[in-house]
């Protein structure tokens, strides 16, 4: 059985997607991760050069989110603008609040034995920055290093969520968040999660706010009694072999745009840069049309700006929807 999430009208009329991934949400789903070895293909180079890189104190910070189960809740923050927003929340939560989720966390699996060093959480404040400050440092080894590949790949999915709602509304953006484990049956959304949890839900007039991630490229998370709103995550829309690249390959290819400037400079490609700026998530055919262009130039144009790192192109079905990268939106001195 699935979990299933029941939406009245209201629901559905306040049900919005968030303007991109949480960073304190990518973080624990990066940690789940990388405390087991699924989808090599994806994650393997990342999880590699991330393992290497992180001290043994962020052990502590696995104990309180597992690879499968609840997060103890005074780590949530998921919706929090910054990393830093939602660290600073961990640091000024009340000993009171700390003792009261450990206990609740604790008693959601007792098959995990509680581990003996957060039992001082609730009345050691140094313990609890020290906590924070090893996230904070987990942040800077396993997310940092890719913001620029992760903020692609977030605006590329923003366009494609915006043509499903313009093609197809509501339903259709329901239907493809993520087919294999996300399924809308009007007026039910059955979630499979990874923790096989099942039930009904019911979001009382709340609606649904849709978070995108990067890293929760396979089943979905969902808090139902946050708030202001409860969230579900779903994945961003791309293939496997597009999610991320070692670190040394990312600083390679983001190191050839000053080299290539000097293929920038002809007017067309120009043109087929600024034309993908202004219409974010746009087809090879639209680009074509809006461009001036031949379908196979803008093609031919697009990839060539995909290699210097100014654009990136997202497979919809049998369609490449363009949108330009920071750096690109640099480059033409627009803002992203």
């Amino acid at each position: 059985m699935p979990l299933r999430i029941h939406f009245t009208a209201e629901d559905l009329a306040r049900t919005r997607l968030a303007n991109g991934p949480g960073p304190m949400l990518e973080l624990d789903i990066a940690l789940r991760l990388l405390q087991e070895s699924s989808h090599p293909t994806r994650f393997g180079a990342w999880r590699r050069e991330s393992l290497r890189r992180l001290p043994p104190r962020v052990g502590r910070l696995c104990d309180l989110i597992p690879p499968t189960g609840w997060t103890v809740e005074f780590l949530g923050h998921a919706t929090a603008g910054t990393i830093e927003e939602a660290l600073d929340r961990v640091r000024a939560t009340p000993a009171a609040r700390i003792r009261k989720d450990m206990e609740t966390w604790a008693g959601h699996d007792h098959r995990r034995p509680v581990p003996a060093w957060t039992q001082a959480l609730g009345s050691d404040g140094r313990l609890l920055r020290e906590l924070a400050d090893t996230a904070a440092h987990a942040h800077r080894q396993i997310i940092a290093p890719y913001q620029q590949r992760i903020d692609a790949l977030s605006g590329a999915d923003q366009a494609l969520r915006a043509r499903q709602v313009a093609h197809g509304g509501l339903q259709a953006l329901l239907s493809g968040l993520n087919p294999r484990h996300i399924r809308w049956k009007p007026p039910v959304l059955e979630l499979t999660m990874a923790s096989g949890s099942t039930g009904d839900i019911h979001l009382a007039g709340r609606g649904l706010l849709l978070i995108p991630s990067v890293f929760g490229a396979v089943y979905p998370a969902l808090d139902d009694t946050a708030e202001p709103q409860p969230w579900l995550t779903y994945p961003v829309g791309l293939r496997d072999t597009d999610l991320f690249l070692p670190p040394v390959e990312t600083a390679r290819t983001l190191g050839t745009v000053p080299d290539s400037l000097a293929a920038l400079l002809g007017h067309t490609r120009a043109v087929v840069l600024w034309t993908i700026a202004h219409r974010p998530g746009c087809t090879t055919t639209e680009l074509a049309r809006h461009a001036g262009i031949s379908p196979a130039s803008a093609s031919q144009h697009a990839t060539v700006l995909r290699t210097a790192g100014l654009a990136h192109t997202t497979r919809h079905h049998n369609t490449a929807l363009h949108t330009t990268t920071p750096a690109g939106h640099n480059l033409l001195g627009t803002t992203g």
